[in-house]
């Protein structure tokens, strides 16, 4: 059995691009020491990468969120500086919205040999708690786990709302 933790959308455009909020790069600390702390166990490492292509604007989510962000093959696409290395050669998930559907079939394939799946990245309220959602329909008897100052949103009020409604499903907040 192994633990395995989730960096989700750690990108430029999350922290100061696009998207990027006050606080973002707060997080950013604590996921270095999480990541070193995993590899230092043995447990295993992914990420997600919200990916979008350049007709974004035309898709639902561009329609209710019209900002163009982490457009594949820009900038803001990419990991934030600081975690960059620490990620590289690592399975990533490109996702087109805030759940990886790819991620749950790895999750679900993989759960008879996972003890225990963490979450952290960003935005807390949007991605991680779609991802960390489907890490518990994925792999219902492994313990999901958020961290909450390995996460963060733009809004603080909804950044504990979504704390709350994790505990509701028995992801496990710390």
């Amino acid at each position: 059995m192994y633990k395995i933790l989730v960096v989700v959308d750690m990108q430029k455009d999350f922290v100061d691009g696009a998207l990027g909020f006050e606080g973002a790069d707060i997080v950013i600390p604590g996921i270095i020491s999480k990541i070193r702390e995993y590899e230092a166990n043995g447990d295993q490492i992914v990420y997600t990468l919200d990916t979008h292509s350049e007709d974004y604007m035309q898709t639902q989510e561009g329609k209710n969120l019209p900002v163009p962000h982490c457009i594949k093959g820009s900038e803001g696409h990419g990991l934030c500086d600081e975690l960059k290395p620490l990620l590289s050669g690592k399975k990533v998930f490109e996702k087109p919205c805030f759940g990886s559907m790819e991620l749950a079939g790895y999750l679900k394939e993989n759960a008879s040999d996972i003890s225990a799946i963490e979450v952290c990245g960003l935005v807390s309220n949007i991605c991680v708690l779609s991802n960390a959602v489907l890490a518990k329909a994925a792999a219902p008897e492994a313990e999901v786990i958020v961290d909450s100052s390995l996460t963060a949103s733009f809004d603080p009020k909804l950044h504990q709302a979504t704390l709350d409604v994790l505990k509701g499903i028995q992801v496990t907040v710390v």
